[in-house]
Order: structure tokens, then sequence, then C-alpha cells
């Protein structure tokens, strides 16, 4: 059933992807100063869930970091990874996953994980979108299967048209400081 929304409910219309890493001996100002890196620390941020919206246009991050303002609300699928264990690698994670039909909704999933590189993190959070946009589909799921078998299935569906991940990754360096990676899927109105 598609459902028109209302002109007075919030339905982001466009949306960009950004990342960033910093590090520093407290962990709140290496969180800032990721998301200093990403473009994003000049606005009040407001963590929602994993839903895109339908025809939400996905747009560059340059295209939407032009769009912020110093002190906008801004709502955004966030993930978050830190840690000061020397030479751990952290890992934060944005997967996509968009519905052939542009009337539908798709799905965005926040993963975070210790000990996984960019490719492994990134894999895990674009199969968990994909898990949850492929069950609203009626699709099968079978977690014993690769991600790339899995991924095929999809395609070949014709429900699924495109999936995607940003990922984050860093290694703490050896003097100990705290270290914070994100990914975030950033909505605009």
């Amino acid at each position: 059933m598609l459902l028109v929304p209302r002109q007075n409910i919030l339905v982001p219309k466009k949306m960009f992807f950004t990342k960033g890493v910093g590090a520093h001996k407290a962990e709140l100002r290496s969180f800032e100063l990721a998301l200093r890196d990403a473009g994003i620390e000049k606005c009040n941020l407001v963590k929602v869930s994993s839903i895109l919206p339908p025809e939400c246009k996905v747009i560059s991050r340059n295209e939407g970091l032009r769009e912020l303002y110093p002190g906008m609300i801004t709502y955004t699928v966030i993930s978050r990874c830190s840690s000061n264990e020397p030479h751990r690698l952290i890992a934060a994670s944005i997967g996509c996953a968009v519905p052939a039909d542009t009337h539908a909704y798709g799905y965005l999933s926040e993963y975070h994980a210790f000990g996984q590189n960019e490719k492994v993190a990134g894999d895990v959070a674009e199969d968990l979108a994909v898990e949850m946009l492929a069950s609203t589909l009626g699709l099968e799921f079978d977690e014993d299967k690769s991600w790339d078998e899995n991924k095929e299935i999809y395609h070949l569906s014709d429900k699924i048209v495109r999936t995607s991940n940003i990922t984050q990754s860093a290694v703490i360096g050896p003097e100990g400081n705290h270290s914070t990676v994100i990914s975030a899927a950033v909505f605009l109105f």
C-alpha cells in the first residue's frame, strides 16, 4: 500500500553518506574530531532508526555538506565505535539496501565492530540492511550462504536494486589515546 505523506510530516527528500575518524586523550574529544572529519560537527545530531524513505535521493557528500548550517537539527543514522586499547582495530559502518520500487522504503543498518577491517565490517552492515529489506519484501534469506551468493539472489529477484555501505576503520595508536570512528547517513529536507 502506497501512503502519501501529509504536508506537515517530516520525510527526508535527500540523504548523503559520510564518515570520519578522530583521536585524542579524551573520548568525547575524539568523537568530536571524528564528527569534524565527517563534516557534521556543526550540527545537532538526532539519531534515528533505519528506514530509507521512499523517493529519497542519495546525493554526494560534498553536495550534502553544502546544505548544512551551524546548529541545524540534523537527523542521521549513525554508527560509532571507540576504544583506547593500543593497536586495537575498530570499525563503524552503515549498510544500505534500496528497493527497485521507488515508491517503497529501503533500509539502512548501523554496525560497529572490534577486530574487523573496512571490507568485513562493510559487508556485514550491507548484509544486515539487505536482510531487513528482504524480509519486508517477502524474500527468503539464508544466513548459511555467503554474502556473494545472497547478493546475487537479491539482484535476480528484481526487488532489490542496489546495496552499498560506507565504513570507517582505524587502528588505535601505541600511546593509548582514544580513537573514534563514525559512519553516517545524513537526512536532508
